[in-house]
């Protein structure tokens, strides 16, 4: 009887399937937003986040008037098209798919989460499992961030973030065998530094611990 509780509990197949492909299709698409292989929808994230920070940041626009002013434009344009739909005759369109699901909700969720988890990962992998050259450069790079956030707003934050997030990625996947050789190079450098660094502290402890020993002798 619990076993049967237990299997009838669980989700089918099909649903963890349309799921996972379901996600898989939301990476691929981000994937091609940002790798600009989808011309159009890039231009429009670009478009929209350039417009918003020239609204809100050069501007000086309060959020709450433009995110109004939308409302009322979106609100205006469906009253002139239903009105329209009424003269004409034609009975107006029905929207009864505009809801937020509860599955959809619960992958949100779930997103959120192993998102959050990712970043956990990441930070133990950095400071814990990775070598010491990459934890200093990330520690670089925050300590970096945090002089920019000193001088620098949220909002311009995020838009630099997505200018880069639509930028480095197509660098990257068009120089990434250069991109790859120089940071072997770098790395490899990094590490002749640190054996060398170590070397000379082991051989100067040994050099003051023989001195040591023949003074009290």
């Amino acid at each position: 009887m619990s076993s049967g509780a237990a299997q009838s509990s669980r989700p089918p197949v099909t649903e963890i399937r349309s799921k996972q492909n379901k996600r898989y299709e939301l990476h691929n698409t981000l994937k091609d937003i940002y790798l600009w292989r989808r011309k159009s929808l890039s231009m429009a994230v670009l478009v929209v986040a350039t417009a918003t920070w020239v609204l809100l940041e050069l501007y000086q626009f309060n959020l709450v008037s433009v995110a109004s002013w939308l409302a009322i434009s979106v609100l205006a344009t469906l009253f002139i098209w239903g009105n329209i739909l009424r003269l004409l005759g034609k009975e107006a369109a029905r929207l009864p798919g505009m809801e937020v699901s509860e599955g959809t909700a619960i992958e949100v969720a779930y997103s959120i989460k192993e998102c959050v988890e990712e970043g956990v990962r990441w930070m133990f992998r950095v400071s814990a499992e990775r070598p010491w050259f990459v934890f200093a450069g990330t520690a670089a790079g925050l300590w970096v961030l945090s002089l920019i956030g000193s001088v620098s707003d949220l909002l311009t934050l995020l838009y630099l973030g997505i200018i880069e997030g639509m930028t480095l990625p197509v660098i990257n996947a068009k120089y990434e065998y250069k991109l790859s050789e120089y940071w072997d190079r770098v790395r490899g450098q990094g590490r002749r530094l640190y054996n060398t660094i170590d070397e000379k502290l082991v051989m100067g402890k040994m050099k003051n611990k023989v001195v040591g020993e023949t003074k009290v002798e």
